[in-house]
């Protein structure tokens, strides 16, 4: 039987392939990126969709739907100016402007539960459109 962790604030429980998928690609490197989401009957947070190791930032972005709310992890690994090969891993909260309200609401009151779980995240960026969380602003998060 399939675990789930809960969160104790916002009574959202988290599945444990969210945690697993995560630690996957924390340490195993299977996976680029991990979206999210939450279903609203069940209050349980859940794999959207994940992508392999070739896949890029521009294919989690062009996951993400343009009408509601996910999370997404993403690895991002960059050369440092002084040639050090290095990996940060993101959390992204994707919120867009067409989103409902309850949604919005629903995604912000649970991050923090998430993110609780999915231990070693560096950075985090919140993005209510695609210029919010492009590829610059990642690759200056990261320096």
């Amino acid at each position: 039987m399939a675990m789930a962790f809960k969160m104790a604030t916002t009574g959202m429980w988290v599945s444990d392939e969210c945690k697993n998928s995560f630690m996957e690609m924390k340490w195993k490197k299977v996976h680029r990126y991990i979206v999210f989401k939450i279903d609203e009957g069940s209050r349980l947070v859940t794999v959207d969709k994940v992508g392999g190791p070739a896949e890029s930032y521009d294919d989690l972005t062009a996951s993400l739907p343009n009408d509601d709310c996910r999370y997404a992890v993403f690895d991002f690994d960059f050369v440092t100016v002084d040639n050090c090969r290095k990996s940060k891993i993101f959390f992204i909260a994707w919120s867009p402007t067409a989103s409902r309200i309850r949604a919005k609401i629903l995604y912000a009151t649970s991050k923090a539960g998430l993110r609780r779980v999915l231990e070693g995240i560096h950075y985090e960026v919140q993005a209510t459109d695609p210029t919010e969380m492009g590829m610059d602003v990642i690759k200056d998060r990261a320096k």
